[in-house]
């Protein structure tokens, strides 16, 4: 073996150790230079199969391969990947073809949920609650009604510089009659939103949009002591939704609205009904935008939710406020007890209040249109409720709705 630099030649020995020596005696110290550099690098690793020799690479040049470019790459791809299948979507449903979803495998939602979207919810929280300093107040909630297409003439107060922080205008009135509310009708919207399901209750499987289910006894829990049931079930049956039904004939309903972030974020009593029984569910604090509704199945008994549970004159009635991200603040105003996003409850669990006391036989009585809670930005309610079988939705899936309007009569 030779090597050359110019018109001279350097001889090498067999031995590596003969070779460094002579390397050093060499008269030539661009090319000593060269080889000593070459020495210094680890040798590719070889091993032969059948068909050839294959080559890898050494162990020390694989640490090269930075952690987080690389996420950011994949995390970058796979984003990529789900924007332009959104997309083929919507231009497939233009063309009024109707679209299978696609569900979000286990692992998936395992590496969502991995996601400390409760701890990033709690500091979200603090930020909305920081100062704002006068000047600054009206560029960022311009840029966040220019984003979120907010009407602010409908806010009680439409100067920007009242709000002195984030949460004071995301939780925001609104004027006395900017939402009349419908007298008609026996269920009104509690909120503003999109309409994402509605329609009876089947097989104990509640639709959270079109094709895509989740458990009822999941979401809502056990069935509370009997104690703090207004009356008992119609029947006792292994079906946890004739559990539910309390009369005969009557049938059991649902309607889910989400609730955009540049929504009113207040919600109210849909009837007049009685509240007896708060359930918190403890959970993840997932997106819950309509996209995210079509790809994880049993989204919404993944999150953090609160459920309030009673009776109205057709029988029973329930409202629940599903938790998402950056909205684990949920409020109820008679329920001074409840703290959601709290580290001291876990995942997987849930906690029970009863308003049904020694002192009130009934509990917490609801006017139709009165107000009952808010979320910190956008959310979902959905209701779930008893009624005869002759009741009407007076909707359209993926309609827009303001709080007051018309759900469904008899």
């Amino acid at each position: 073996m030779a090597a050359s630099v110019g018109h001279r030649y350097l001889r090498l020995p067999c031995g590596v150790t003969a070779w460094r020596s002579s390397l050093h005696h060499s008269e030539n110290p661009a090319l000593r230079h060269f080889l000593l550099q070459f020495l210094r690098k680890p040798p590719l690793r070889a091993f032969s199969t059948n068909a050839r020799k294959v080559h890898t690479a050494p162990a020390r040049t694989l640490f090269l391969l930075r952690p987080l470019p690389f996420l950011f790459v994949t995390g970058g791809g796979y984003a990529g990947y789900r924007q332009y299948e959104k997309y083929r979507e919507r231009e497939l449903e233009k063309l009024g073809l109707e679209i299978p979803p696609k569900l979000a495998g286990h692992w998936e939602v395992a590496l969502y949920k991995s996601v400390p979207t409760r701890l990033l919810s709690r500091a979200w929280g603090r930020l909305n609650q920081v100062e704002l300093p006068h000047w600054l107040r009206r560029p960022v909630y311009s840029l966040y009604i220019w984003t979120f297409g907010v009407n602010m003439k409908e806010a009680a107060v439409e100067d920007l510089h009242h709000y002195r922080n984030l949460s004071e205008f995301f939780r925001r009135k609104l004027k006395p009659q900017a939402r009349p509310v419908c007298g008609l009708h026996s269920v009104i919207s509690p909120s503003d939103g999109k309409i994402l399901s509605f329609g009876q209750v089947k097989n104990s499987e509640v639709e959270q949009v079109k094709g895509v289910t989740y458990s009822l006894e999941s979401f809502l829990g056990p069935r509370a002591s009997p104690e703090d049931l207004p009356f008992p079930p119609a029947a006792s049956c292994s079906s946890f939704r004739n559990q539910l039904v309390t009369r005969e004939g009557n049938e059991l309903y649902h309607c889910v609205i989400y609730l955009a972030p540049g929504d009113y974020h207040c919600f109210h009593s849909p009837t007049d009904w009685t509240v007896s029984h708060r359930r918190h569910f403890p959970g993840s604090l997932m997106s819950v935008n309509p996209g995210m509704a079509r790809w994880i199945k049993e989204l919404f008994c993944h999150n953090e939710r609160v459920v309030l549970t009673g009776d109205w004159k057709h029988g029973f009635f329930s409202l629940t406020a599903v938790g998402a991200t950056n909205v684990g603040s949920i409020r109820i105003y008679f329920d001074r007890d409840l703290h959601t996003n709290s580290p001291r409850y876990s995942k997987g669990s849930y906690n029970d209040f009863s308003f049904v006391t020694h002192a009130n036989k009934e509990g917490i009585p609801m006017r139709k249109g009165e107000h009952l809670g808010e979320f910190n930005l956008g959310s979902t309610i959905v209701l779930i409720f008893e009624a005869p079988k002759d009741f009407n939705f007076k909707l359209k899936a993926g309609q827009k709705i303001r709080f007051g309007e018309a759900l469904g009569s008899l």
